[in-house]
């Protein structure tokens, strides 16, 4: 999600949304007022004098709302008016029921008195949000009713001494349960653990009044630890296989009361079908494991900054693929067809140097029916109509809600295979498939990444898509002032700053790598986690070794969304996992600054006919009035080539060279819309790529940007081109699969909920690419149809087998170079410096051209329509010839490059990118 912006304004990928929870714990922070009150905290209710009644509102007494915190067990922040005569207290009520009636409490319930304090630098340093808000901090008469006070309603009052109330809210309770509970609950094994074949349940819950398991309709006490707030209960070996849920008795502020919740394991490692039950399973039961399993070999590790990775749904891989069983098709199985067209193009990409396949959420998520037969399928024959039609968005818009298709971005259980892409989804076959999907992409010389979404849920509060705020309310969302969830994600945010929200992502990562050998993890919003949190997943997969663990963590690679946005944008409640923030850690982040160079614009333009770099910018301009004059597209095209150039280094900060205006910049120097371009410390910081899935792929965009009467073979060259942008620089690289093969969602730029009929893959190319199959969704496109409908039927735009196979061949023969070339592997920005440079950078260099010398390599990038020479004369006198590759391969018009050594002169035919080597 999100892999193409840096904002979330187009991020509604996931059917309705999560109701946004009320605040977890309503506290009171009572006056000091004078009044008779019993020796165990319980106060008698204040007379309701007409100054009382008088002096509350809707705005200072709202108990739905909780904007006071309790970040540790001694110490409330409050943003509230600080009178000098009022009194401050906690009131509780273990049962709840305490609203406010005419401007006062309707029962003074327990309390615990607070005292005016300031936060100290470390607290600060902890909240930095909080920085600024008034403190108080709890009488140590009355801290041993902490814990007690946390399992009920919890509301902060201030009074004046005559007992007027001025102030009530709710109160916020995630640091104060990190500050009790979570040094030992950090260290619980939480789930279904075996022992010896026997299973002991583990569940947090610190706030619970009471846990039970309902375990196959059979009510079994749970017993809590109080230092932990665990609660757990070892069962027999014959609870094996058995369905269950935790029946959580607990206050949920979002509906104001003790409710009794029935919900699944948020350590569910298995599940019923449509989640219904968590089910009790050994993962290290031999009936799990495929044949071979754990001996199972794995394509040779490749270092993050040499990886090239294919972004692949596992619905789009097979669910058109007519050589594919129809069973299999759209299931994890589809990867066991090892005869079917998908699986044979993924092995030639292998072969070329692809080295990962990065698999979009194949965790449970919450949109989807499980059931094949539960599968709506759209009413009409979408075959039928124009390619510029709105009748197929329309049909499949109608059957959207219940059908099969979704991204996935919508996480109901973390650690469990989704089960609608299993042949079976009652019950561990989902395990056995997901197992045997990454041993057969092993096979094939694939490793395998998996897409992983910790920053939000599908929902929050009572909702039945809610988890994990059933069980311990208001802790694992991310909680806004006024205690509100936050959704900048699209969803209910999670908290992975609280601690134990922390540990389940740690604890699911790990699960992953050791159950299911998976082999890299890319974040979905990266950004909203973090950098602790994401440094601790690379620590907790560092110490998995073959020989305790059956996999080398050390070797697992980690990438993500480094977007700064929403509440914690600019590190405004910890140090993010941004894209400037995780430089020089080993973990990577997505770069947006050569993608939008590439394309041109950016994926929120109102008029999609923005042209870039591959699109023809100033070289071949299409009309838009949105690309400005001549001279405007001119300076334009020539900026976005030193945005490339910094791209083409990995994205490195400390880079020196020549910009287009002739002057020595570093890359941070360089301007991306008032950042830095260049933010990377190493090669592998950064991820290059020009498609993925979120957003118009990079066919669809280079329809609407390039000059519509561009023919089929040009389109097909411009792809290449700009893919090679990405495949020749340093660092990893990242392609949306079928991208190769042009592959088009008919103008779709957000197909989260498209289904299969604009999303699937199509392998053969007698099939075509997608193209031309209507108007894309409303929903997300409707604005753009008047651009949108005018293309759809031009016949240059439905390319056939001939440019298809050419744009893949030509893609796998780039693959190829890079994979042979070991200068492309480079480690340091120090090496990148020393043998990469751009040495006809300046004043004089052409609009349109790239001219990159590494090592021995000289590489053009020539996106202008027509020839182009490019005369090096630091290298008049050396031999350099066409790259072997490209020399003997099914390009001809790349084979038409040449290179006069008296001159030092290489051209290059228009819309080609020609690699020479040294000889």
């Amino acid at each position: 999600m999100a892999l193409e912006f840096r904002h979330p304004a187009s991020a509604a990928r996931v059917r309705g949304s999560g109701r946004r929870a009320a605040a977890a714990v309503v506290f009171v922070l009572a006056a000091a007022f004078v009044q008779p009150v019993a020796a165990s905290g319980v106060a008698r209710p204040a007379p309701k004098s007409d100054a009382t009644q008088a002096s509350g509102s809707s705005a200072d007494l709202d108990l739905s709302a909780s904007k006071a915190q309790w970040i540790d067990k001694d110490t409330v922040a409050w943003d509230t008016s600080t009178t000098a005569a009022a009194g401050y207290r906690l009131v509780y009520a273990p049962d709840g029921g305490i609203t406010v009636k005419d401007g006062a409490l309707s029962s003074e319930g327990h309390w615990l008195r607070l005292e005016r304090t300031r936060l100290t630098d470390a607290q600060k340093a902890k909240y930095p949000q909080l920085k600024d808000y008034p403190a108080f901090t709890v009488d140590p008469r009355d801290r041993d009713r902490v814990r007690a006070a946390l399992t009920g309603q919890i509301i902060a009052t201030q009074r004046l001494a005559d007992g007027t109330l001025l102030a009530a809210t709710g109160v916020q309770t995630q640091g104060v349960l990190d500050d009790l509970y979570a040094a030992r609950a950090g260290k619980a094994r939480l789930g279904a653990v075996f022992t010896h074949g026997t299973p002991t349940l583990s569940l947090w819950a610190p706030t619970a009044r009471s846990v039970a398991l309902d375990l196959d309709g059979t009510t079994v006490p749970l017993t809590r630890d109080a230092a932990s707030g665990v609660w757990s209960v070892t069962g027999e070996k014959s609870w094996t296989g058995k369905p269950y849920r935790y029946v959580v008795k607990v206050w949920a502020p979002s509906v104001q009361k003790v409710v009794t919740n029935k919900v699944t394991d948020p350590y569910s490692v298995a599940l019923t079908a449509d989640s219904a039950r968590s089910l009790i399973v050994d993962l290290d039961d031999p009936k799990l494991a495929p044949k071979d399993w754990q001996t199972q070999p794995k394509p040779k590790a490749v270092a993050l900054n040499r990886a090239q990775i294919q972004e692949l749904h596992i619905r789009d891989f097979s669910a058109e693929d007519t050589t594919v069983p129809a069973a299999d098709r759209g299931k994890y199985t589809a990867f066991t067809d090892t005869a079917s067209a998908g699986s044979k193009h993924l092995r030639a990409l292998a072969k070329a140097g692809i080295s990962y396949v990065h698999l979009l959420p194949a965790f449970d998520f919450a949109t989807v029916p499980e059931k094949t037969a539960d599968h709506a399928t759209p009413g009409c024959d979408l075959s039928s109509y124009a390619a510029d039609s709105d009748q197929q968005q329309a049909c499949v818009t109608a059957s959207a809600a219940k059908d099969a298709y979704n991204w996935g971005y919508d996480p109901l259980h973390y650690t469990v295979p989704e089960g609608s892409y299993s042949t079976d989804p009652d019950g561990t076959r989902r395990t056995v498939e997901f197992r045997r999907m990454v041993q057969s992409l092993n096979n094939s010389g694939l490793r395998v990444v998996m897409d992983v979404v910790y920053n939000h849920t599908a929902a929050s509060g009572e909702d039945g898509n809610s988890v994990l705020d059933q069980i311990v309310p208001g802790y694992y969302q991310r909680l806004l002032a006024d205690g509100s969830v936050a959704n900048s994600t699209c969803c209910a945010n999670t908290a992975p700053e609280n601690a134990m929200m922390g540990k389940l992502v740690v604890d699911s990562v790990v699960t992953w790598a050791k159950e299911y050998k998976v082999d890299g993890f890319r974040f979905d919003l990266m950004g909203h986690h973090p950098k602790a949190n994401i440094l601790a997943v690379r620590k907790a997969l560092d110490a998995l070794t073959p020989a305790k663990d059956g996999v080398d963590g050390k070797k697992i690679i980690l990438y993500g969304e480094g977007w700064n946005f929403g509440e914690v944008a600019n590190d405004a409640r910890f140090v993010q996992a941004t894209q400037a923030n995780m430089a020089g850690t080993g973990i990577a982040t997505f770069s947006d600054r050569a993608r939008d160079a590439v394309r041109g614009g950016s994926p929120f333009d109102s008029d999609p006919g923005v042209q870039g770099f591959a699109s023809g910018l100033y070289t071949d301009p299409n009309g838009s009035a949105a690309n400005g004059t001549a001279a405007e597209q001119k300076a334009r095209l020539l900026h976005y080539q030193d945005l490339i150039k910094v791209g083409l280094t990995g994205n490195l900060s400390r880079y020196v060279f020549t910009d287009s205006d002739g002057k020595q910049v570093k890359g941070s120097e360089v301007d991306y819309g008032g950042a830095p371009a260049g933010y990377a410390a190493a090669p592998g910081d950064a991820v290059a790529y020009v498609d993925a899935h979120d957003n118009e792929s990079l066919y669809d965009a280079l329809a609407y940007k390039l000059p519509s009467a561009t023919s089929s073979s040009d389109r097909a060259r411009m792809q290449v081109l700009a893919e090679a942008t990405a495949a020749l620089s340093q660092g990893p690289a990242l392609y949306q699969a079928g991208s190769d093969l042009l592959r088009s969602k008919s103008l779709d730029r957000n197909s989260f909920d498209s289904g299969d009929w604009f999303n699937a893959i199509h392998w053969d190319c007698a099939d075509g690419n997608g193209f031309g199959r209507g108007l894309p969704p409303a929903a997300d496109n409707e604005s753009k149809w008047p651009y949108a409908k005018p293309l759809l039927g031009l016949t240059a735009l439905q390319p056939g087998c001939a440019q298809i196979q050419a744009a893949t061949s030509a893609y796998q023969d780039l693959l190829k170079i890079r994979s042979m070339e070991p200068v492309f592997g480079l480690a340091t920005a120090d090496a990148v410096q020393s043998v990469l440079s751009f040495p006809l950078s300046g004043k004089d260099e052409i609009p349109g051209v790239i001219t990159m010398e590494l090592g021995r390599l000289v590489i053009v990038f020539n996106a202008t329509p027509g020839t182009q020479g490019q005369r090096i004369t630091a290298l008049a006198g050396t031999s350099y010839a066409l790259h072997p590759v490209q020399a003997h391969g099914s390009d001809g018009t790349v084979r038409r490059s040449s290179y006069d050594p008296g001159s030092g002169t290489f051209t290059v035919p228009g819309r080609t990118v020609a690699v020479f080597r040294a000889n």
